[in-house]
């Protein structure tokens, strides 16, 4: 049968309900048309000209990444710049690129969800609830049985493929309750601590919020943006394997292998 891009989006709008994202956000079909046949689909976390020039090479014309590739309105398209390369490759390459964004980190079993349950929580919960039930921002959790600190941190390098983490506060001896957010959550720290956490693990946590958690000796581990959020590229690329089996579509859906974690550790 002919797939087209409309019935990826409308498949990723099962999953994760387009209407979920954040006001602020800029989701759904960024580049090209809804009606384009689909050929294969890649899947990553960041649209970028190496994601694109692996596209190609695959054969895939169409590119769904968690971080849209049009964020903010572009007063110029310079095709000497990256974003420009991009998007002309894109228009070039008849290649139709999606952002599946903040409706994935609020969905019932979004981005923190996925990262929650890898970790081994259950009993999980939104730890910023929207108004549908189980959405939001962010996941509340307990172990099945209390953790050490040394079991516990060596699951969280484990899962999030990490050499090292940067904590702020004090890691309790024993860890039974945990909250999550992947990708940028310094602002639900205070939220997490008032809800009982343990511990909470997200990323980008901003300077005056790691005071904080030294001032109050509340746990805050910095797991990095990539690292909290690549778990759910994997998930999604699975999802989107079932529907395409389920529906017979008979088109590859792959994970991108050339995304790397944009830091590496210096020792």
């Amino acid at each position: 049968m002919t797939v087209r891009v409309k019935d990826i989006l409308s498949s990723l709008n099962m999953e994760a309900p387009f209407h979920l994202a954040e006001t602020w956000d800029n989701v759904g079909l960024l580049v090209g048309s809804p009606d384009q046949e689909v050929t294969a689909v890649l899947v990553g976390l960041d649209a970028t000209n190496a994601l694109l020039d692996e596209a190609i090479a695959l054969g895939a014309n169409t590119v769904i990444t968690h971080h849209p590739v049009i964020f903010k309105p572009l007063p110029t398209i310079d095709t000497t710049a990256p974003y420009g390369k991009l998007l002309e490759k894109a228009l070039t390459h008849r290649i139709a690129i999606i952002g599946c964004h903040t409706n994935y980190d609020n969905a019932e079993d979004g981005v923190s969800t996925i990262l929650a349950r890898q970790l081994g929580l259950e009993n999980l919960s939104p730890l910023i609830p929207a108004g549908e039930n189980g959405t939001g921002t962010g996941r509340m959790g307990t172990f099945p049985a209390p953790m050490s600190s040394a079991d516990f941190v060596a699951r969280v390098l484990d899962v999030l493929g990490l050499e090292s983490i940067q904590v702020a506060g004090r890691l309790p001896e024993t860890i039974t309750t945990l909250a999550v957010c992947g990708g940028s959550g310094s602002d639900f720290a205070e939220e997490a601590r008032r809800r009982g956490a343990d511990v909470y693990l997200s990323a980008e946590i901003k300077h005056n919020i790691a005071v904080w958690a030294g001032e109050t000796g509340f746990c805050i581990i910095d797991g990095t943006h990539y690292a909290t959020e690549k778990p759910a590229v994997g998930v999604l690329v699975h999802r989107l394997g079932q529907i395409n089996l389920r529906e017979g579509w008979n088109i590859r859906i792959m994970q991108t292998k050339a995304e790397h974690h944009p830091f590496k550790c210096i020792r």
